[in-house]
C-alpha cells in the first residue's frame, strides 16, 4: 500500500459522510471544504459550489474535477478547459435510484396518492368518483431516452403502457416497443410526459405554456431531470385551468422552492426536494464513480466519461 505522502491529495468540496471512509482510506488524501484545495491535484464536486475561472486560479495543481454526478450545471467546463483541466462524471451511478423515483412519483400522482391519504387521515372515506388513472393502454411520453429513460420506458412496457420518447440524438431506439418521435408528437400524445434532458441554455424553459398547452387535456407532467426545464409559471397556470391533472416533481428552480410558492401544498402536485438518486446504493455509486475517475484521469487511464 502508499505510503501516505505518496496518495494523491484530492479536494471534496463537501463534507464526506464517514460510511464512505472505506472508498478514501488508502487510497487518497481527502482534504476539504474548508482547506487545501490549493494543494489537491483532484477536486469531487458535489452539485451546488461554483467552478468557474475564479476557483481555478487558485488551483495551480488541480489535474481532474469529477462530478459527483451527471450533470455539469455548476461547472464552467471552458473555464476548466483554459487551466488544462479535465472535466468528468458520473453519468451511471444514480441510474437505478432516480429511474425508480421517476416511476414512483408517476404511480403516485396519477394514482392521487397525495389527497387520497389526506383524505385517511382525517377519517374520510376514499373520494370514490374514479378520477385516478388507470396506465394500462395509456400513452408514456419521454423527452430524452438516456440511462435513466430506457429503465423508465422498461416499466411502462411491463404496465402495458404504449411508450414513445424524443430525442434528438438518437436515430433508432435502444429498446424494443418504445418508438422515437417529433417533439411535437411526444408533447401531443402523452398522457404522462416524463423529462429526462440536461440542463442547458437550449433547453431552458423547453416546456414552456405552448408545450403545455398542447399536450392532452387531463395529462400529467413528471419531472426528475431538472428544475429549468420547466416554465413553473406556465405549469401553474396549466394546473390552475385543469388543462393538465397534475404534476411530480423532484427538481424546481430554485431549490428548494420558497415558502408559499404556488406549486406547494397543492393536491394535484407532487414535489419532493431532488433526492432520487439518494438512497442508499445510488449514493454509494456516486461516491465510488466519483472517486475512480478522479483516480483513473491522474493515473493515465479514461475515466467514465470526459470534457477536455
Amino acid at each position: 500500500m502508499p505510503t501516505a505522502s505518496a496518495l494523491p491529495i484530492i479536494y471534496f468540496d463537501h463534507p464526506v459522510p464517514d460510511v464512505y471512509r472505506d472508498l478514501i482510506d488508502g487510497r487518497l488524501v481527502a482534504v476539504g471544504p474548508d482547506e487545501g484545495l490549493e494543494s489537491a491535484v483532484a477536486v469531487i464536486a458535489g452539485a451546488k459550489r461554483p467552478w468557474n475561472a475564479s476557483e481555478f486560479a487558485h488551483t495551480p495543481q488541480l489535474k481532474v474535477l469529477s462530478r459527483l454526478g451527471i450533470g455539469y450545471d455548476n461547472v464552467n467546463v471552458a473555464d476548466a478547459t483554459k487551466f488544462g483541466i479535465i472535466v468528468c462524471n458520473a453519468p451511471a451511478a444514480p441510474s437505478v435510484s432516480t429511474a425508480e423515483h421517476t416511476i414512483a412519483l408517476m404511480l403516485a400522482i396519477t394514482k392521487e396518492l397525495v389527497p387520497q391519504m389526506a383524505r385517511a387521515t382525517a377519517g374520510l372515506p376514499g373520494s370514490g368518483v374514479g378520477s385516478s388513472l388507470e396506465l394500462d393502454g395509456q400513452t408514456l411520453g419521454l423527452l430524452g431516452l438516456g440511462r435513466i429513460a430506457q429503465r423508465v420506458a422498461m416499466a411502462g412496457l411491463a404496465m402495458g403502457m404504449n411508450v414513445i420518447a424524443h430525442d434528438p440524438y438518437m436515430t433508432a431506439s435502444p429498446i424494443d416497443g418504445v418508438r422515437l418521435v417529433s417533439l411535437d408528437e411526444l408533447v401531443a400524445s402523452s398522457i404522462v410526459l416524463s423529462l429526462h434532458a440536461p440542463a442547458t441554455p437550449e433547453t431552458a424553459h423547453l416546456v414552456n405554456a405552448e408545450v403545455l398547452a398542447a399536450m392532452p387535456a387531463g395529462s400529467y407532467l413528471v419531472n426528475c431531470a431538472r428544475g429549468a426545464l420547466v416554465d413553473q409559471e406556465a405549469l401553474v397556470a396549466a394546473l390552475d385551468r385543469g388543462h393538465l391533472a397534475g404534476a411530480a416533481l423532484d427538481v424546481t428552480d430554485p431549490e428548494p422552492l420558497p415558502e408559499g410558492h404556488p406549486l406547494l401544498g397543492r393536491a394535484d402536485v407532487i414535489v419532493t426536494p431532488h433526492i432520487a438518486s439518494s438512497t442508499g446504493a445510488g449514493r454509494r455509486r456516486l461516491y465510488e464513480h466519483a472517486i475512480d475517475n478522479a483516480l483513473a484521469v491522474l493515473e493515465g487511464r479514461p475515466a467514465t466519461i470526459v470534457t477536455h
